[in-house]
């Protein structure tokens, strides 16, 4: 796989900012009461994230090293006003809903994180894909967020009805604590999932799956990972 690829995918599912290295979690509480909440504030981050990672890294020989991060501040400042006096325009209902969420874009971890981890040191092309992967693995962990939350809040997504009119809403999914409690589940699925990929890879000293062995108290049984780990110590 080519390197854009590679950070295209890195952001979307191996570093998920949201499930994976739980940035922007202010955000990610707040918005997320709604579908349409959650995908404006992931694509609006998206945007940001995208431009400012290419114009870091275009100006990355130029800029001094003592003052990088104001100057990301800057960059990324102008970005958001941008994103903000748009929203404001074409998009008046979503960004009365989002509020001072969208100004707050310019603190938010995972632009300035990937600013100074990747962008800073990195081409303009591979950064751009960065922003891309990294910004949609916000927007689909949002919006998965804010599904759960619609959907048992409200008997909505989208704004649709989903849920039949019997159906008596949970409230408290709409609320701060129902963030806290979708999050939570979510994380633990998607850390399931990897764990069950990571023991997929168990092999036995005999070189066959551990998974499938019958055989009791093996005393041969061991992770790649482990073995890897025990590599690396002993270098």
């Amino acid at each position: 796989m080519n390197k854009a690829g590679e950070r295209f995918l890195n952001g979307l599912i191996k570093e998920n900012p949201t499930f994976v290295l739980m940035l922007g979690m202010c955000p990610t509480m707040a918005v997320t009461t709604s579908c349409i909440n959650a995908v404006g504030m992931g694509l609006s981050t998206t945007v940001v994230l995208i431009l400012s990672n290419m114009v870091i890294s275009a100006l990355r020989k130029v800029i001094p090293d003592k003052v990088r991060i104001p100057a990301f501040i800057v960059i990324i400042a102008s970005f958001v006003t941008i994103v903000e006096m748009l929203m404001k325009g074409y998009l008046p209902d979503l960004y009365s809903a989002l509020g001072i969420y969208i100004p707050l874009i310019v603190v938010n971890c995972i632009i300035l994180g990937r600013a100074e981890a990747y962008a800073y040191k990195s081409p303009v092309f591979p950064s751009m894909f960065d922003g891309i992967g990294m910004g949609l693995g916000f927007t689909l962990g949002l919006t998965c967020i804010g599904a759960v939350r619609e959907l048992i809040g409200a008997g909505q997504i989208f704004g649709l009805q989903v849920m039949p009119s019997s159906y008596e809403p949970v409230t408290l999914f709409i609320l701060a604590p129902g963030a806290f409690f979708v999050l939570a589940v979510l994380v633990a699925v998607q850390n399931k999932v990897r764990a069950g990929k990571n023991t997929d890879k168990a092999v036995g000293s005999c070189g066959s799956s551990c998974q499938t062995c019958s055989v009791a108290g093996c005393g041969g049984h061991f992770y790649e990972a482990e073995k890897t780990t025990a590599k690396e110590d002993k270098s």
